[in-house]
């Protein structure tokens, strides 16, 4: 009998999927972002170090801190202000 996964990543297969295989660059793992830089949640799936929650993939917000080597991105989801503990490989600055 088969079971209904309900893991993190479960019925991902098309929003996690890259172009290209391989591990990112290095310079992208050491970002640095000051506190009200205005980023966006680009979940790169072959780093799982402080990996956001897949429904939060696409959402922009602003660096409210620095927890050890990941930032906290808080956002409006919904009418209510989320924050979201990220690694800087899963983020990308917005003008």
């Amino acid at each position: 009998m088969a079971f209904k996964a309900k893991g993190p990543r479960a019925r991902t297969r098309h929003k996690l999927q890259k172009k290209v295989r391989g591990m990112p660059k290095v310079n992208s793992m050491l970002k640095t972002y000051k506190d009200g830089d205005k980023v966006a949640i680009v979940i790169e799936p072959s780093v799982h170090i402080a990996m956001p929650f897949v429904r939060f993939h696409g959402k922009i917000g602003k660096v409210k801190g620095k927890r050890g080597s990941a930032y906290l991105v808080e956002f409006l989801d919904g009418g209510k202000t989320k924050t979201v503990i990220s690694h800087p490989v899963h983020l990308k600055k917005v003008i």
